[in-house]
């Protein structure tokens, strides 16, 4: 499967995805219809971090099918697991009757850092405006920063989730190896921990957590947790988690 440095060459790279610049400004040539839809493959800038690096997203499939999938490999920095994932699917060939979102590194300081939260030290997943309380000082690890959305990570998330409008979006995290029943469809939930090999359960829904706000604000969607076990998933693992992802976007 080609890798994700390949999609670059065939990148596609939109204006920042802040909910002030809209995608129209992306330039496509126009050419004859053809009787199937056409698929996509390609890279969409989103923002910058804290700091100031790029995060981006991978679009991939039939651009105007209603069946969307979102995955966010890594919105903890120091739980990377799901990067092998989200890798994984961004190398696939594009499905036809659906259309997939991937984020590799939703916190990308955090991730060079080797740290749970951002540059901000803000933990992401407490900084949505659902439910959301201030929670911690800086440096804590779950410190929820000084108001819902303060963090550019979490306003480009939010961006993308009212500009997409997934379905389905998959939060990965670890160690705990267990599928979250995060408040949306429990048979959708169900449906991933069978085909991912993993027990689903019920954790403590946190305020402020990037699912919770998702399946408050889009009732009809569902948004969940996924927990992959500590370290780094072998090939086969990955293969299988990334499969389970493509499951339910098929």
């Amino acid at each position: 499967m080609a890798g994700v440095a390949a999609l670059s060459a065939l990148a596609l790279v939109a204006g920042p995805f802040d909910g002030r610049t809209s995608q129209s400004s992306v330039r496509v040539r126009s050419t004859p219809r053809p009787a199937y839809d056409p698929l996509v493959r390609r890279r969409v800038y989103l923002g910058r971090s804290v700091k100031g690096r790029p995060i981006y997203a991978f679009e991939l499939g039939d651009a105007d099918n209603e069946r969307r999938t979102l995955a966010v490999g890594v919105i903890h920095g120091n739980e990377t697991a799901g990067l092998a994932v989200t890798r994984d699917l961004a190398s696939v060939r594009p499905p036809r009757e659906a259309l997939l979102w991937i984020v590799n590194e939703l916190n990308p300081d955090g991730v060079a850092a080797g740290t749970r939260q951002n540059a901000d030290g803000v933990d992401l997943n407490r900084n949505f405006p659902w439910r959301w309380r201030r929670l911690g000082a800086p440096g804590d690890l779950t410190y929820s920063g000084p108001r819902p959305l303060s963090e550019p990570e979490a306003r480009i998330a939010r961006s993308l989730v009212l500009r997409v409008r997934p379905q389905v979006t998959i939060w990965f995290h670890q160690p705990l190896g267990l599928v979250d029943e995060s408040g949306g469809s429990i048979a959708v939930e169900r449906r991933f921990a069978r085909l991912a090999g993993l027990p689903l359960r019920r954790l403590t829904r946190y305020p402020g957590s990037a699912a919770g706000w998702q399946n408050h604000r889009l009732p009809s969607s569902t948004a969940f947790v996924v927990e992959l076990p500590a370290g780094t998933p072998s090939a086969r693992r990955a293969s299988r988690y990334a499969g389970a992802v493509l499951g339910l976007a098929s």
